[in-house]
């Protein structure tokens, strides 16, 4: 069993920085992705970021690119999401999650290819 819990949110103006944290507890992170995902009300949830176990190549939305970083850190099991220059339409509630397998591939921000998932923190963004 794995638990994910997720901080940092809050209520920002355009503009300004939020780093989130995701810390994991239970099996280890050993060999598995962890990823960003985020969702408003009557929305899917989105894919915002996702890491490999060997921090290799991260993959982002297109709608995050260049703005927000995905890091983690293994020896403190947590995951990390820096957002820069934050826009009222990056309003919504943030989850992390961890993937069944190692990389991110294309398939990233398919819900089906997580196992566990926290249970969000919201970010609001005022214009």
């Amino acid at each position: 069993q794995v638990d994910m819990v997720e901080s940092g949110g809050g209520l920002v103006q355009a503009g300004e920085s939020l780093r989130l944290s995701c810390t994991v507890s239970g099996e280890s992170l050993y060999g598995h992705a962890l990823s960003w995902f985020r969702q408003t009300p009557g929305k899917e949830r989105e894919g915002v970021a996702c890491i490999p176990w060997d921090e290799s190549t991260s993959e982002y939305s297109d709608s995050v690119k260049g703005r927000f970083a995905i890091s983690r850190d293994n020896t403190k099991r947590t995951l990390y999401l820096q957002m820069d220059d934050l826009k009222p339409e990056d309003t919504a509630m943030y989850y992390c999650a961890r993937r069944w397998g190692a990389v991110c591939a294309d398939s990233w921000t398919m819900e089906y290819t997580y196992k566990y998932w926290g249970q969000g923190t919201q970010v609001t963004v005022s214009s």
